[in-house]
């Protein structure tokens, strides 16, 4: 029964969250406990340990700290992404949001571009496996339309190309949002999938870390 009310507790705070970052509104620690059961405050700590995970994992939010020490804080997306269509009516991260996020690792994980045929398969796969990825209307006309409008992708002819061939790239808009690797970590944690296991872009992390190290270290000679 504790844990029936200590997850009733953590709903109605979720839900309320999740209101607040489709309003694009800060929240506070005090509002926060007033969502919070009278009984459940001793319980705060462990109630907003889990919402952040659930927040991360389910919705690819982050509760960013604005106002130290812990006093006030903005739900934002963790991807950096703007994309008004991140959370469906129903305040789930929406499906064309997880395609997006899809397309864009895939894209990383390729060598910078993917072709035409590339994604379809991928596309395709997806489906089979029955993972969720319905998109109201045409996909793919949502992929190499508005996706392209919008600047998040590059849909083009590959260079040099005899027969037309086409591919995928990162758009500016992808690129003024957020990083490569940020896309790629996330996609990483919720499969956890070691980066390792892609040694190229392991080795392309190691190296900008190298870089940015000699950088700092280089202006505070």
């Amino acid at each position: 029964m504790q844990g029936e009310l200590l997850n009733d507790n953590l709903d109605k705070l979720l839900s309320f969250l999740l209101q607040r970052y489709q309003k694009q509104e800060q929240i506070t620690v005090e509002e926060m406990l007033h969502v919070v059961d009278y009984d459940y405050h001793v319980h705060c700590p462990l109630i907003f340990r889990l919402l952040c995970e659930c927040m991360y994992l389910n919705f690819d939010i982050d509760l960013k700290e604005v106002d130290a020490p812990g006093h006030t804080y903005e739900p934002v997306p963790i991807l950096g992404l703007t994309d008004n269509g991140i959370l469906d009516n129903e305040v789930q991260i929406s499906p064309k949001a997880e395609l997006l996020i899809l397309i864009l690792s895939t894209i990383i994980i390729k060598g910078k571009q993917l072709s035409e045929g590339g994604l379809r398969d991928l596309l395709r796969n997806r489906q089979a496996l029955g993972e969720r990825q319905h998109v109201t209307g045409d996909p793919w006309k949502f992929i190499t339309e508005d996706l392209v409008q919008e600047g998040y992708l590059v849909y083009q002819q590959v260079p040099n190309s005899d027969s037309a061939r086409y591919e995928f790239l990162w758009g500016l808009r992808a690129h003024a949002e957020t990083t490569q690797m940020k896309v790629l970590m996330h996609m990483f944690s919720l499969h956890r999938t070691d980066l390792k296991s892609y040694p190229h872009i392991h080795k392309q992390s190691l190296k900008k870390t190298n870089g940015k190290l000699r950088a700092h270290k280089g202006q505070n000679e």
